[in-house]
């Protein structure tokens, strides 16, 4: 049988990490729990040391502490951990959800997004979406930025399987010169004839201290909010490239075991 306080606290817990600051009627409206439950569990929470409360923001937020809930979870890098809070910075000023994307053998997949907070997202959801790597813009956008060691390893499984999103990988020149081109800008879109055709993504590279690609920041937007490819790119690829070196000094702190969050700055510090 189910605890459901746990069950209770769990689900406020895991809002309240999609969130820099929670407040009480903001955890309401999101969870449906009453306001007395949420001010007994938060008041729980915050004597174990795994929230605090925030006075000058005028809510809750999560501690250092969390981290701890994961140690024995392998799977995933703190790069996703460093990349939540700038990931839903971006939504939250520009609407249109933000993912981050990590490699899995011949793809990429999504591993944090912000449908959830944007109300005009072409999609209803997006983590763990697999997604090529030489038609996809997330994938593009780390595949470019790889080492050549890495970069010819993969390619080779490429091209071993039958997508036909993977074809490029048959023809060298044509793979090295589209490669070369998202280098060269910094960022990859989606290929034009791949569907969703309604919607594009702009990425961008996220390294890591030794200058190796570990992860890709992507935005989402539909195609008709914008007369050209080139008009939304250099509307954003400055704000997720922005937003990627934030990221490389969160990802810095984090593993030099700096526990001193500095998400409640981060909406301020997202370029226009």
């Amino acid at each position: 049988m189910a605890i459901r306080a746990i069950e209770r606290a769990l689900r406020v817990l895991q809002e309240m990490n999609l969130q820099p600051i929670s407040t009480i009627a903001h955890l309401h409206a999101r969870t449906g729990l009453p306001k007395p439950t949420l001010v007994r569990i938060l008041q729980t929470m915050e004597e174990a040391g795994y929230v605090e409360n925030d006075h000058r923001q005028g809510g809750y937020q999560v501690s250092g502490l969390v981290t701890s809930l994961s140690s024995g979870y392998h799977k995933e890098p703190m790069v996703v951990e460093a990349g939540r809070p700038w990931a839903i910075a971006i939504t939250r000023k520009y609407k249109w959800p933000t993912s981050i994307a990590l490699l899995d053998h011949d793809a990429v997949v999504v591993r944090f997004s912000t449908v959830a907070e944007s109300s005009i997202s072409p999609f209803h959801k997006t983590v763990n979406m697999r997604l090529p790597l030489l038609t996809r813009g997330l994938g593009l956008a780390y595949l470019a930025f790889t080492d050549p060691e890495e970069l010819n390893l993969i390619v080779d499984m490429l091209r071993k399987c039958d997508d036909p999103e993977n074809g490029l990988a048959h023809f060298p020149d044509r793979l090295n010169k589209r490669l070369e081109q998202v280098r060269k800008a910094g960022y990859a879109t989606r290929s034009s004839f791949v569907e969703p055709k309604n919607s594009n993504t702009i990425a961008v590279p996220v390294f890591n201290e030794e200058g190796r690609a570990v992860a890709s920041l992507g935005l989402t937007y539909f195609t008709t909010a914008f007369r050209s490819e080139k008009e939304a790119c250099e509307r954003y690829v400055p704000v997720l490239k922005s937003a990627a070196s934030e990221i490389l000094l969160d990802l810095k702190r984090l593993q030099g075991n700096a526990l001193q969050p500095s998400v409640t700055t981060h909406p301020d510090r997202v370029p226009t």
